[in-house]
């Protein structure tokens, strides 16, 4: 990759200011909300042999987030920074077409998603400067909240951070109403938290690797919501839903409001909970999702905020600052009405480890995964489709983890030998590994076969996958066995 002088003295900028686990500030700074909460655009589609397309163009551009300096250096889809909101409908066909108008290789993984293979955007799918990607699946799972992101391997952190990123949403027309508000940008409102550091120009400070081996990564001191800084949202119904993604690098939030009012959990990463669950917080590590839904008074003003999260580290304030706003909610003098929401919203099948034929330990620790860092020529394990399995995932570190399987949505059966909190008890693809912790999960791979291409599985603190944090498997036929990456020529 190609770094600017600019980069280059942000990098340093940052290096100089190091104080914290990750080598960044691990303060947040107290900011002035003046803007309101950008809406993510719909991605248009068109319909062509019976696909819908969707059509990305990743590109440089140059973003006002709020901050003392002027624009910064970006990089996004379709804009300046992240990228429009990918709906699709579940059985649909689809194509997306992904242009790469950058001077540096990406990829773009559908995080979530249930797709084949070669469609999946890992970082066997690099797209040249100038070339453009053609993936194409059927959409098959339930609605949900996932999001896309580029995933090259070695540089995912600094693209993602420098703003290749947006959400996807599936609907399924065929799913019953339960009560949930779905007017997109009224009632209904993509949340994309992340943390930035600038410099004086106003640059972004891009995440380096820290010197003295694995940390947590990039964590900076000021918070950026939907692409803004000090952010507020007009309320104009009674009730809110809101689909908070943590894109940060390596952030843990522990979301909720500042007068600590209960709201309800409706979704994790997957889909909908079987019933909502009443709570006052919500923690998310890098790349999970939740859906809240969350009522308001006339007239009256409250903030998202995040409280320090529970990381099991032991010494969690080296990890986690204190509380700060994320968003402000101010809600009109006169709210339309919302309805109930139904007691039951999705019917989830009981997890059952006993249906599972197969134990496998995921050990985490240092830069890499069962002692082996990420080799783009090596595919760790074959999975038999349709078969279910159960993998252990231990973290051996004393900081913090997390594990992401990509084409799966997982079920959680135990954290540090505990059930999951109801929150986390539906469809998941990205879980918290506390350290010196195991969380146990039920993980089956459906319809998609090829023991050729792989699919990755990594903890999402951006800067561990880059450094070797990860691993591949294929999902092969029953007899089959695990052949060649499509990249077995580059050892790295």
């Amino acid at each position: 990759m190609q770094r600017s002088g600019r980069w280059a003295a942000a990098i340093a900028l940052l290096l100089a200011a190091c104080s914290s686990p990750g080598g960044a500030p691990n303060t947040i700074a107290p900011q002035e909300v003046r803007s309101q909460l950008p809406i993510p655009p719909v991605a248009e589609t068109i319909r062509d042999d019976g696909r819908t397309v969707v059509a990305l163009r990743a590109a440089p551009g140059r973003t006002d987030f709020g901050q003392e300096g002027g624009p910064a250096d970006t990089i996004g889809l379709n804009g300046s920074y992240l990228g429009p909101t990918i709906r699709l409908r579940n059985g649909d066909d689809i194509r997306a077409e992904v242009t790469n108008a950058l001077d540096e290789m990406t990829t773009l993984h559908w995080h979530g998603l249930h797709v084949p293979a070669k469609s999946d955007g890992g970082p066997h799918s690099m797209i040249e400067p100038g070339d453009t990607w053609r993936p194409t699946w059927t959409v098959n799972q339930a609605a949900g909240t996932l999001w896309y992101h580029s995933h090259p391997h070695g540089q995912t952190a600094q693209q993602v951070y420098r703003g290749l990123a947006g959400m996807l949403l599936i609907d399924d027309p065929e799913a019953p109403d339960v009560g949930l508000p779905d007017q997109y940008g009224v009632d209904d409102i993509p949340v994309i938290v992340q943390d930035k550091s600038f410099t004086p120009d106003g640059q972004l400070v891009v995440d380096p690797e820290p010197a003295g081996g694995p940390s947590t990564g990039f964590l900076g001191d000021t918070i950026v919501t939907n692409g803004k800084i000090g952010t507020y949202l007009p309320v104009t119904t009674e009730a809110v839903r809101m689909r908070l993604l943590n894109a940060s690098n390596a952030r843990v939030y522990n979301f909720g409001f500042s007068d600590d009012r209960a709201f309800d959990i409706v979704a994790s990463d997957g889909g909908l909970l079987p019933q909502p669950v009443t709570s006052q917080r919500v923690q998310l590590s890098p790349g999970e999702r939740a859906e809240i839904v969350v009522r308001l008074d006339p007239g009256e003003t409250v903030s998202l905020n995040s409280t320090p999260p529970t990381l099991g580290t032991g010494d969690d304030a080296r990890y986690s600052p204190g509380t700060f706003d994320v968003l402000q909610l101010r809600a009109a003098d006169t709210l339309a009405g919302s309805p109930p929401l139904a007691r039951t919203l999705s019917t989830l099948p009981a997890a059952d480890p006993a249906s599972a034929t197969t134990t496998r330990t995921f050990r985490v620790q240092g830069r890499a995964i069962n002692g082996r860092p990420m080799q783009m020529a090596r595919i760790d394990f074959a999975v038999p489709v349709g078969t279910p399995e159960v993998w252990e995932v231990t973290n051996q570190d004393r900081q913090p983890h997390n594990f992401h399987v990509h084409n799966v949505q997982f079920r959680v059966l135990s954290r540090g030998g505990q059930p999951p909190d109801p929150a986390f008890a539906g469809l998941k693809d990205t879980v918290y590994v506390p350290p010196l912790s195991t969380v146990r999960l039920l993980v089956e791979f459906t319809q998609y076969t090829d023991r050729n291409w792989p699919y990755m599985f990594h903890c999402h603190l951006l800067l561990h996958e880059d450094i070797g944090v990860m691993g591949q498997f294929v999902v092969v036929k029953p007899g089959e066995t695990a052949g060649r990456p499509p990249h077995s020529d580059h050892p790295a």
